[in-house]
């Protein structure tokens, strides 16, 4: 696979000294319709013992731009206001890292600056506890989905985000709205979606020197062992939506820790 496929050199994010403990979620999906899930998801916020936290894409179900938070009166709105509270107030006592997803990728640096949170680059490397983590959300490595992969090529141009960011706010509301009606419409249809695909997943790892790659975007909480060259294992360890209405429901954390081996923590409904 040639190197020029590779969205490297990537950032890399070195853990302060005194980090011990370090959490990522993602595909929180979070709307004002959701209340359960946000719920838990503030209380999580709150509470987290994590050193440092990182938000590996699709915090959001939608985000249609930055001034969704200066539009007094709006039901979105008010929710991404509430959103951007909670994340100041964590981000006031520990560094909270956010990834943009295939759902969120229009939020931008207004919105992360008003939280306190920084943006990353896909993919992002992490030192930590002697070992570099490769962290993505996932989407760009799920090759087999060709549609989305186009899709997603179109609109993560600087010409369509300004295009798109250019509409009136009700008029990029209505295109998300019905973007969301034609995905559930799949959703229910019984699509299936494309895994990541391992031959990439590989080639990512080797270009980052990496040995484990945590990313989420499936909704396929999973770890799995890509390899074992030359004795190291490279590993593959997926992230868990949150769906707080599930039977049972989804409400997972991946916890790294100096000196033992990543744990999942699930959360309270």
């Amino acid at each position: 696979m040639s190197q020029d496929l590779l969205p490297f050199p990537s950032c890399t994010v070195r853990a302060a000294p005194h980090w011990r403990a370090i959490d990522f979620i993602s595909d929180l999906h979070l709307q004002a319709t959701g209340r359960a899930t946000f719920d838990a998801w503030q209380h999580y916020m709150a509470q987290t013992p994590a050193d440092a936290l990182f938000i590996l894409g699709d915090l959001f179900e939608v985000w249609v731009g930055d001034d969704l938070t200066a539009s007094p009166g709006d039901a979105d709105s008010a929710f991404a206001l509430q959103c951007q509270q909670t994340i100041k107030a964590t981000s006031a006592r520990l560094p909270v890292y956010v990834m943009h997803g295939n759902r969120d990728f229009l939020l931008g640096p207004d919105f992360a600056r008003d939280c306190g949170m920084t943006l990353l680059p896909d993919p992002t490397v992490l030192d930590f506890d002697g070992q570099r983590w490769l962290l993505s959300h996932g989407d760009e490595l799920c090759l087999a989905d060709v549609d989305y992969q186009h899709f997603r090529q179109q609109v993560r141009s600087e010409a369509w985000r300004q295009t798109f960011l250019a509409k009136p706010l009700p008029e990029r509301q209505a295109i998300a709205k019905n973007l969301r009606t034609q995905s559930d419409a799949r959703k229910t249809g019984g699509a299936s979606y494309a895994d990541v695909d391992t031959a990439m997943a590989l080639a990512w790892l080797e270009a980052a020197q990496a040995s484990t790659l945590i990313h989420g975007h499936t909704h396929h909480p999973a770890d799995h062992v890509l390899g074992e060259p030359n004795g190291r294992t490279l590993r593959r360890l997926v992230l868990s939506d949150w769906d707080a209405g599930a039977k049972p429901p989804r409400l997972e954390v991946l916890r790294l820790q100096t000196g033992i081996p990543p744990r999942r923590i699930p959360i309270a409904a």
